[in-house]
């Protein structure tokens, strides 16, 4: 595994670097020479412990390009490695090819970043002369207005910019955590290493399938998407809407669904709008389907798709979200003999790793 850490200044990447070395057997691979505006490497961390200057150690190995990281890597993917040294978005399209690179980002409020900076530079006040990894620059940062233009600069650069980057990152922590401890106790529980954000298991598939499907769909309540599948081939897709040769739900063609006060689950019996689960059935044929399909749906089937779903012989029914009937749903699968199960894949986007009590 290969993960690419980027993000801003002061918002944690070493320290997040670090972490996955001490706690998770990596290694962290450098870049001997650093980019022009090396102050972000410099001057990162969540604390003022959190010194990135520290020697290079049996933990680290150095290289002179990325070509050389990423040869070396390539031979070696089936160990634990980590970067924070990504220059452009150049580097990040080689490192992106591989199949076992993983792209995490880090950023924080400015108003944060600058009081870690700060704290950062008193350290460096208190531990000696500077050394390469504290160029001379960051000393002459002495305002908030001086450390603004900087951060700009880092993060948008036409060139450099460390934003283009983030934008890309699959997990993006925003880390507001003032403690180390608090910091790497939450890391702990985000199943950083799961295979899963590497390769998707079937589940992961055949449900981002399903969420593709939903976005075909024309209904004005809510977009639903389904894949039904046999010996992991999938047989059919559906998604919400009025039936063929009928006006769009979207254009009006349904009245239950343009008109409001219609909860969750109610007034089904006047809706035009066929649901994702039936459009799959329909469109897979019950002789295809025979046993052992899987059909899997964004959202857990209504009491009226259930019993559909079991005329069929469907044995298993995997769904991400929950619906207003779930337990009606559940007491129709459960006798009947199909299996139920939520899938909860692990977290990705935007990830906070704040304490609670911050924004009370």
């Amino acid at each position: 595994m290969f993960i690419g850490i980027c993000g801003s200044i002061c918002a944690g990447k070493r320290t997040v670097a670090r972490y996955l070395v001490d706690h998770h057997g990596f290694t962290q691979l450098c870049l001997d020479s650093r980019p022009s505006n090396g102050v972000e490497i410099a001057v990162d961390g969540v604390t003022p412990q959190s010194s990135s200057s520290s020697p290079p150690s049996r933990q680290q190995h150095t290289f002179s390009t990325p070509d050389d990281i990423l040869d070396f890597v390539t031979k070696h993917w089936r160990e634990r490695w980590v970067v924070t040294d990504i220059p452009n978005e150049h580097i990040l399209d080689m490192y992106a090819r591989r199949p076992f690179f993983l792209l995490i980002s880090i950023d924080a409020p400015l108003t944060v970043r600058w009081q870690r900076y700060q704290a950062r530079q008193k350290q460096h006040l208190h531990t000696g002369p500077q050394t390469p990894d504290t160029p001379a620059a960051t000393a002459a940062v002495e305002t908030f207005e001086t450390f603004v233009a900087l951060s700009d600069t880092q993060l948008y650069d036409p060139t450099t910019g460390a934003n283009a980057l983030i934008a890309r990152a699959t997990v993006r922590l925003l880390n507001t955590s003032s403690s180390l401890a608090h910091l790497y106790a939450t890391l702990g529980t985000l199943d950083l290493l799961n295979p899963d954000r590497l390769r998707p298991s079937w589940d992961s598939y055949f449900m981002s399938l399903a969420s593709l499907a939903a976005q075909r769909s024309n209904c004005m309540k809510r977009r639903v998407g389904c894949v039904v599948v046999r010996d992991k081939r999938v047989m059919s897709t559906g998604y919400n809407g009025t039936p063929r040769g009928l006006q769009n739900c979207g254009e009006g063609g349904c009245g239950r669904c343009n008109a409001g006060g219609h909860g969750s689950g109610h007034g089904l019996a006047t809706c035009l709008c066929i649901h994702a689960e039936e459009n799959a059935l329909l469109e897979a044929g019950r002789e295809r389907l025979r046993e052992g399909a899987v059909l899997y749906c964004d959202t857990c089937p209504c009491l009226t798709c259930s019993i559909k779903i079991v005329q069929v012989g469907i044995g298993e029914v995997v769904y991400s979200e929950g619906y207003s009937m779930d337990g009606d749903t559940a007491a129709v699968f459960r006798e009947a003999g199909v299996r139920l199960r939520q899938f909860v894949p692990p977290a990705n986007g935007l990830i906070r790793l704040e304490k609670p009590e911050l924004y009370t």
